[in-house]
């Protein structure tokens, strides 16, 4: 058992006042200390539904791979909502495999960089995998049950998630519990970066949410990339898992770009719905919508030239 040590243990303001932060170191992978954040459920919410424990969130932060927090300020309200729900959440910390890579002349310099980009994906999989791997080892101190976790992320951190689950599928996984795998995955503009090919599940996959805008020119709603390298989003994975008779849930955000991604807070009731149904109830449901909704926040519209255009 690795030592459990408590590094922080502190209110988040006014609005967290009841709500501590418990801070972990989970790994240190070479010159990177990589800590986790633990914010519990309120005290006297309600932590089971129909007589099941809910299950432990563990957020995977965005930043297209070069920057984020695991704890942003922006967050702390949606932790919060969690939090007064009865749900246990954790932040982890990754390494960010493209801070300082710049990627020149728009797609052609994105494909040019295909590897930077999927060594990022994989080294945010591996931190997670030892993230699961500390709360498992540690799960007695903790009181977290690594067999009951939903997985979540946006941007970055849903690629980073999408990733995990499709390595763990394809028998890829290292360092996780035996028969590990997610009790769902919610991914806010979500994909997979592959350099052969597309993805192809071999198998169903835990209860997924996808959530993607139909014009995200940041995160691929569908694909890009040639040559077998690229990145394959929410809209085509949705189609891979429906041609094997898959179940899913996608709700396709018309028009919208990559605002999608920090609709965490947004799309509360669609994130209890799917955990409470999807996972702990474990009802089978696919859900393919088009949502056309102008009430829904925007933020401007993000491209990958503006997250890493050569100076």
């Amino acid at each position: 058992m690795k030592r459990l040590v408590l590094l922080i243990a502190v209110a988040c303001g006014a609005a967290f006042a009841a709500h501590s932060q418990e801070t972990y170191k989970y790994a240190q992978k070479d010159t990177s200390a990589l800590f986790l954040d633990v914010y519990r459920a309120a005290e006297g919410s309600e932590t089971t539904l129909q007589g099941k424990p809910k299950p432990t969130i563990v957020f995977v932060f965005g930043g297209g791979f070069v920057m984020g927090e695991r704890s942003d300020q922006w967050y702390l309200n949606w932790f919060r909502t969690f939090n007064e729900h009865g749900y246990t959440l954790v932040t982890i910390d990754y390494r960010l495999g493209m801070k300082g890579y710049k990627v020149k002349n728009g797609l052609r310099g994105t494909i040019q960089a295909s590897e930077q980009f999927y060594l990022s994906q994989q080294m945010g999989v591996e931190d997670l995998f030892s993230a699961i791997s500390f709360l498992d080892d540690n799960k007695v101190e903790l009181g977290i049950d690594p067999g009951n976790i939903v997985l979540t992320g946006n941007s970055a951190g849903a690629i980073i998630s999408l990733a995990a689950e499709y390595d763990i599928l394809c028998g890829r996984a290292q360092g996780l519990p035996e028969g590990f795998n997610f009790k769902g995955i919610m991914a806010f503009a979500g994909a997979i970066i592959s350099l052969k090919g597309a993805p192809d599940f071999p198998a169903a996959p835990c209860p997924l949410l996808l959530m993607h805008g139909t014009a995200d020119k940041a995160v691929a709603y569908d694909h890009y990339g040639v040559m077998g390298r690229g990145l394959w989003g929410s809209s085509y994975l949705a189609e891979n898992l429906a041609k094997k008779g898959y179940r899913y849930s996608i709700y396709r955000y018309k028009d919208r770009t990559h605002d999608v991604a920090a609709y965490v807070e947004t799309l509360w009731d669609l994130e209890e719905d799917f955990i409470e149904n999807d996972v702990i109830l474990g009802r089978s449901r696919t859900i393919d919508a088009m949502v056309d909704d102008p009430g829904l926040p925007t933020w401007g519209d993000i491209s990958l030239d503006s997250i890493y255009r050569k100076k």
